[in-house]
């Protein structure tokens, strides 16, 4: 069993902390909330999915297209999730993650009921709520085998900022194929993949300081402009306030 590393804070995420999980490519995280207005910022997409614990409820989070509010909760109210690798929340949940795209949903609505009330009970009344959902998801994993070695290399490849053409051509498949791999992977075709892991590289360089106009360039986008347009059709908001630089 690997070493648990020490859950530590998100940059200007209040309450939320996050850690690497013992399943490759994941992390835990658990968020507090103060209920206060805006405590929780929104959900940016990122190509994952989350298996969610909060007030007894599980839930899965689909991927996301556009940026999801989740709303102000009461105060002291605790959410734990495993955030998911691209393309590797399908086989452990078993659903196609397309049907789940920009959509919460009872984690009932897709095992069993009576199963699933058993797991929640389990990390309701264990002394670390998020550790005991990391086992669910680690013995899940257990019987769902190996990640697709195929939807690693995609993800890898798109995130190094090669076109999807590129993609498929070194993978030996055609974009059409690659397409219909992509939809119950990730949740949507390639192109938007491409988009998704681009935005969170173009937010990461922003964050450490860079200008907006040397990041779009680093990235590959066309200019600054085509950046601005890029993240506020993906977030609705601007990259300032994103980055709260207004």
């Amino acid at each position: 069993m690997a070493q648990e590393t020490p859950l530590t804070d998100a940059p200007d995420q209040g309450k939320y902390r996050e850690r690497p999980s013992r399943l490759t490519g994941a992390v835990v995280w658990t968020r507090t909330s103060t209920g206060a207005p805006g405590d929780a910022r929104p959900v940016l997409p990122d190509g994952c999915m989350d298996l969610l614990w909060t007030e007894g409820r599980l839930l899965v989070a689909g991927p996301d297209t556009r940026a999801y509010d989740p709303g102000t909760a009461g105060p002291g109210v605790r959410h734990v999730g495993v955030r998911f690798y691209p393309g590797t929340a399908p086989a452990l949940l078993g659903v196609p993650a397309h049907e789940l795209r920009d959509q919460r949903v009872e984690l009932a609505d897709l095992w069993s009921a009576a199963h699933v009330r058993r797991l929640a009970g389990r990390v309701a009344g264990a002394r670390d709520p998020l550790a005991a959902l990391e086992a669910v998801a680690v013995e899940r994993a257990a019987d769902a085998g190996p990640p697709d070695p195929f939807l690693t290399e995609v993800v890898r490849s798109l995130n190094a900022g090669r076109t999807v053409a590129a993609t498929a051509h070194a993978l030996g498949v055609n974009a059409r194929l690659l397409h219909r791999r992509a939809l119950p992977a990730f949740g949507y075709g390639p192109k938007t993949l491409a988009r998704v892991l681009r935005l969170q590289r173009a937010l990461a360089l922003a964050r450490e300081g860079r200008s907006y106009a040397d990041t779009a360039a680093a990235i590959g986008f066309a200019d600054q402009a085509h950046l601005a347009r890029d993240v506020r059709e993906l977030t609705g908001q601007t990259l300032s306030v994103l980055l709260g630089r207004t």
